[in-house]
This record gives C-alpha cells, sequence and structure tokens, in this order.
C-alpha cells in the first residue's frame, strides 16, 4: 500500500485514536479496582442497556470470547464493586439477567463525561451530511475489525443496532 495514500492517514488517526481510549479505559479501572476485561464487559452492559438488549451472562461471554466460569468471574467481580446486579428474567425465572446499576453510570460520566461532552461539541462543527459520512465510514471499520476476530466477532452487535 502507497504510504501517501490518503486513507491510510485515517487507518493511522484511528490508531491514535484507539490508543489514547486505551490509555483513559485503563486509568478508569486502575482508579476504579477493575481489570480490563471487567471494563471491556461493563462498556458491553452499558451498549445492551443503550440498545434495550436483553443482557444474560451467556450474550456477554459471547461478546468477551469468555467461557461460563470466566463470566462468572467477570460477574461476581462488577456485582461486588455495586457496578452490576443479577436479576432472574420475569418471563423465564431459570434466566439470569445482568444489570447496570446507576453507579455504574455515574462513575462512567464523572470519569468519562468531560471527553464525551468535548466530542459532542466537536461533532457540532460537522453538518449532517459530514456526520452520516463519518457515521457510514466508522460502522464499516467496526464491521471489518468485528469480523477479522479470531472468533469471528463473537456475538458483538454493531454500533448500528445498538
Amino acid at each position: 500500500m502507497d504510504h501517501r495514500d490518503p486513507r491510510l492517514e485515517l487507518v493511522h488517526l484511528l490508531r491514535g485514536i484507539t490508543v489514547e481510549l486505551d490509555f483513559l479505559g485503563a486509568e478508569f479501572a486502575a482508579r476504579n479496582g477493575l481489570h480490563p476485561t471487567d471494563l471491556r464487559a461493563l462498556i458491553h452492559l452499558l451498549d445492551f442497556d443503550r440498545a434495550g438488549i436483553e443482557a444474560t451472562p451467556g450474550r456477554l461471554g459471547d461478546e468477551l470470547g469468555l467461557n461460563s466460569p470466566a463470566v462468572t468471574a467477570v460477574v461476581d467481580r462488577l456485582q461486588r464493586l455495586g457496578l452490576v446486579r443479577r436479576e432472574r428474567d420475569e418471563r423465564d425465572r431459570r434466566r439470569v439477567l445482568l444489570v447496570v446499576t446507576e453507579r455504574a453510570t455515574d462513575l462512567g460520566w464523572s470519569f468519562f463525561g468531560r471527553w464525551i461532552g468535548d466530542m459532542v461539541t466537536a461533532a457540532e462543527g460537522f453538518d449532517e451530511g459530514e456526520l452520516a459520512t463519518v457515521r457510514r465510514f466508522l460502522q464499516t471499520v467496526e464491521s471489518v475489525l468485528t469480523t477479522a476476530r479470531p472468533s469471528g466477532g463473537h456475538g458483538r452487535q454493531s454500533s448500528g443496532s445498538r
């Protein structure tokens, strides 16, 4: 690939953003006693909640590529920290649902809120057509990356459905 290709610059910009987001995530995890897998689990659970998707241990395991005992350990840690609770499904009492607590949401906003606000403000400088193009590009990149996972992307929902 030609290193002068302007599309390659987008890849490098995304890599740089990923590094910065990873740094922020690691800082958040360290401050709040979370293992990196715990943080990924919490992010998935928040995404499920925002999309109105019922979160079960099985679904979370699919997203994280973890077996049942590992998911149980993650959920146990998150529950001990007051970030997640287990609830019986009212329609099927055999099923357990994972519910993100208000404490988890508040904790996330208290740390990430400033940057989220700044990014939303930055997006105000783009018109609807530009935002649609950026959204389509990012959704396409996300799709490329999730299907590139060795496991075929687990059960991951694309952000278009979040």
